[in-house]
């Protein structure tokens, strides 16, 4: 499967999180749904780990790659906190929109951070969702 195909299935996955957590969060504290999901994403990840017998690869992390995975770990556990504040409070369509502007500030921050070439065609498509996701947040 190419990259595309796993950024597809990503994206349907992260729909149904959506749907799953904002039914989920509806009567426990936001925290504590995060929590939950959190272990059972730790419990399901090293499964797979275990599985394929790949933990053996732990002792080859260099500390610059482990760094950076702790703080996008860290970047992960936050967004998810906020997202599923967000979710308690609004309507998964429009919260599940506004959190998907992650992309424009992932595109702007490849630019800043990794030197990435941003095409006219990119900027035009950014732009383009950042009017979609305003129509979707301001719509009822």
């Amino acid at each position: 499967m190419t990259w595309l195909g796993y950024a597809l299935l990503s994206a349907l996955f992260a729909a149904f999180t959506a749907i799953l957590a904002k039914i989920g969060v509806k009567d426990i504290d936001s925290n504590l749904a995060t929590a939950i999901r959190t272990v059972v994403i730790l419990f399901f990840a090293w499964g797979i780990v275990l599985f394929q017998q790949t933990q053996h690869h732990l002792r080859s992390i260099s500390k610059f790659s482990l760094l950076f995975l702790v703080l996008s770990g860290l970047a992960t556990g936050m967004s998810w906190l906020f997202y599923f504040k967000a979710l308690q409070l609004g309507n998964v369509s429009q919260v599940a929109t506004i959190d998907k502007l992650s992309l424009i500030m992932t595109i702007l921050l490849s630019a800043l951070i990794l030197k990435e070439h941003l095409s006219p065609m990119v900027l035009d498509g950014a732009a383009l969702m950042v009017s979609g996701a305003i129509l979707v947040a301001l719509g009822r």
